[in-house]
């Protein structure tokens, strides 16, 4: 009875998977999923890009609980061959599940050994393990999931069972096609930002992901701070990640002479520059999505500040003889979604170098966010941004 449980609960949870749009949120279900089907502490989605095995996503109940600043780690850069050295790159190459009952003890005379560096790194114990190939339908390998560290019910770590592999066996296979439609989902956004870059220098790729990241990193702290339900949080953050990777993609449409001006826009070229903001929201307007409808509040509204002096103000983004804007929007007037992502993106333009300026360093950008909360910024995601600086370092540090 209790594997027939098991397995009625794996199809409600490939339904939900069915609905989520964004690589990362789906990575995120996909490995909390794994973890709770086996009872595990840890777990690491590694997908392949360019032939090498990367480090996607992570998750560590441990770690987290020991400190916010910890999830830094959750961002750690990491690649791996494909060959058979390493456990993920072993199971890659075979595609048949590996079970380690200790990675501490493993034999010498076997092909493949466990890394320490993260465990040292983070002064965690990595103990049992069970590794799985991700194989789409049409025996495709895209990846592998490694589930780390099964707990009994009294929290004590064991050996993963036979039936915990089959298990999640059988959830890899469901898993591995619902991230093959959300990477082709990311590549159609990634193009969109590609054309942007052919037009301005700025908008790269590594700064929408560096963006859109701090965004939903900012908006969970803020979030948990206020109680807000976990499955409300994760469905917030698949749409706002989505929605902040397109703040900018209104560039398209302004002149290659004010996107790629090498000395700061007097105020003509400045005016023309804002309205970005307008014609990114068009794109989005005639959907019912919520995907579209926080991409377009996202693209309007980035550069409103919380005391009014930002812009395009309350402007009808239909109107085609739009000449001047109106008074800002103000305080929880400008919408949360579009609030979050103005502390990212400006804090992404000042550590960066742009044609026009040398990026500031740390101290400089830290006094600045803080003397603009109340002025640019909503006070509680300044705070929410000030906790979690650790993380943003770290996303920066990946993404750089």
């Amino acid at each position: 009875m209790k594997k027939n449980a098991d397995f009625l609960s794996i199809l409600k949870i490939n339904e939900e998977l069915n609905h989520i749009k964004d690589l990362d949120s789906l990575l995120d279900r996909i490995l909390f999923y794994a973890r709770k089907l086996t009872n595990a502490d840890a777990g690491s989605i590694y997908l392949i890009h360019n032939n090498k095995l990367t480090f996607d996503y992570v998750q560590n109940d441990t770690l987290l609980g020991r400190s916010i600043s910890n999830k830094k780690y959750l961002y750690s850069k990491k690649e791996i061959i494909i060959d058979k050295t390493s456990i993920a790159g072993y199971v890659a190459i075979s595609k048949k599940p590996l079970i380690i009952k200790d990675v501490y003890a493993l034999n010498n005379n076997l092909p493949y050994s466990f890394n320490k560096n993260f465990d040292m790194i983070s002064s965690y114990r990595t103990k049992s393990m069970v590794t799985i190939p991700l194989i789409t339908l049409n025996d495709k390998i895209i990846g592998v999931i490694q589930i780390i560290n099964a707990k009994n019910k009294k929290g004590k770590i064991k050996e993963f069972s036979d039936q915990d592999v089959m298990l999640v066996s059988h959830f890899a296979s469901y898993a591995a096609s619902a991230i093959e439609r959300a990477r082709m989902t990311r590549e159609i956004i990634l193009r969109m930002i590609k054309i942007a870059e052919l037009r301005d220098p700025k908008e790269t790729s590594t700064h929408v992901h560096r963006v859109s990241l701090y965004s939903i990193e900012i908006f969970q702290h803020w979030a948990q701070e206020k109680g807000i339900d976990e499955n409300t949080i994760k469905k917030t953050k698949d749409i706002l990640r989505i929605g902040a990777m397109l703040h900018d993609v209104g560039k398209v449409a302004i002149s290659d002479k004010i996107l790629k001006k090498r000395t700061k826009l007097n105020d003509k070229e400045y005016m023309k520059m804002k309205f970005h903001t307008v014609y990114g929201a068009r794109l989005f307007q005639n959907s019912n999505s919520e995907w579209d409808n926080i991409s377009m509040e996202i693209a309007l509204n980035h550069h409103e500040k919380w005391n009014g002096a930002g812009y395009p103000g309350h402007v009808n983004i239909k109107e085609n003889n739009l000449k001047i804007f109106s008074n800002g929007k103000r305080g929880e007037d400008i919408p949360f979604s579009a609030r979050i992502v103005s502390i990212a993106d400006v804090f992404d333009a000042l550590s960066t170098k742009r044609s026009y300026k040398n990026p500031w360093n740390e101290e400089e950008i830290l006094k600045y966010i803080r003397n603009e909360k109340a002025k640019s910024f909503d006070p509680e995601l300044v705070d929410s941004f000030l906790s979690i600086y650790d993380v943003i370092r770290a996303i920066k540090e990946k993404y750089s």
